[in-house]
C-alpha cells in the first residue's frame, strides 16, 4: 500500500538523523514503528544509542530489534525523539493519541531537545480537527468531563476494546475520543482541556515538533513550523 511505503520512507529518514551517543525518545504507532526498526538496524551496525520508549508496545519492539533502553529517571534530558502523528497542520501543531500513548509521548517530547514527527502524506491537514481529539482521563471523572466537553461543542466517545470494555492506557486511564470538527484555536482548546480536573492529558501537541518528515510517493518532504 502506498501509505505504508510513505510511512516507512519517513521513519527511515528520521532514523538517519540520530547520532552516536544520543538518548532517543522512541514513539508509538505505525510510522514510528519503521523508525524503531531502522534504528535497530543501525545499532546492529555499531550505532551506540539508548532509547526511552513511549509505550509498553514500543519497549517490546525496541528490545526485539536490539535497542538498549533506559528511563527518564536515569536520563531526564533527551537528545532527539521520533514520533508519529494523527494530524499535522502548517504550524506543525499535532493531534496525537490514536495509539493511546499520548501522555507518555507528550512527556518524552517535552523532555527532548528535538522532536521529529514522521508521517505519511495523508496526515497533513490545513486545519486540525478531522481526527477525533483523544483526551486521557481518570475514570472517576468521566461523566463530569464528558459534560464539560459537550459544552465546548464536541461529541465525546469512550474508547473501548473489541469486547466492549473500556480501553485502558499503559497508565491505567480511559480515553475519550472527542469530535470537535475544525479547531479554530487549538492553543485555547488545549488550555481549556488542561484546566479540567480529571483530565490527565490531551492529544494536542503545540510548540513541541521541531520538524516533520512526510512521505510523499517517491520522496520524503521536510516541513518546519
Amino acid at each position: 500500500m502506498a501509505n505504508a511505503e510513505e510511512k516507512e520512507a519517513a521513519g527511515r529518514a528520521a532514523a538517519k538523523l540520530v547520532r552516536d551517543g544520543n538518548i532517543v525518545g522512541l514513539g508509538t504507532g505505525s510510522t514510528a514503528y519503521f523508525a524503531v526498526v531502522a534504528l535497530g538496524e543501525r545499532v546492529k551496525s555499531g550505532l551506540r544509542i539508548i532509547g526511552i520508549p513511549t509505550s509498553v508496545q514500543t519497549a517490546d519492539l525496541a528490545r526485539a530489534v536490539g535497542i538498549p533502553l533506559t528511563t527518564l529517571d536515569e536520563h531526564p534530558e533527551i537528545d532527539i525523539t521520533i514520533d508519529g502523528a494523527d494530524e499535522i497542520d502548517p504550524q506543525l501543531r499535532l493531534i496525537k493519541g490514536g495509539g493511546g500513548a499520548l501522555l507518555r509521548e507528550k512527556v518524552v517530547a517535552s523532555a527532548s531537545k528535538r522532536m521529529i514527527v514522521v508521517a505519511d502524506s495523508g496526515k497533513i491537514v490545513p486545519v486540525l480537527g478531522k481526527f477525533p481529539l483523544p483526551v486521557e482521563i481518570i475514570s472517576f471523572a468521566r461523566t463530569v468531563i464528558e459534560r464539560k466537553i459537550v459544552s465546548l461543542g464536541a461529541s465525546p466517545k469512550l474508547r473501548t476494546r473489541p469486547d466492549g470494555s473500556p480501553y485502558l492506557t499503559d497508565n491505567g486511564n480511559q480515553i475519550l475520543d472527542c469530535s470537535f470538527g475544525k479547531l479554530a484555536d487549538p492553543p485555547a482548546l488545549a488550555r481549556q482541556l488542561s484546566d479540567m480536573p480529571g483530565v490527565v492529558e490531551h492529544g494536542l501537541f503545540i510548540g513541541l515538533a521541531s520538524v516533520a518528515l512526510v512521505g510523499r510517493r517517491d520522496r520524503v518532504e521536510e516541513l518546519r513550523p
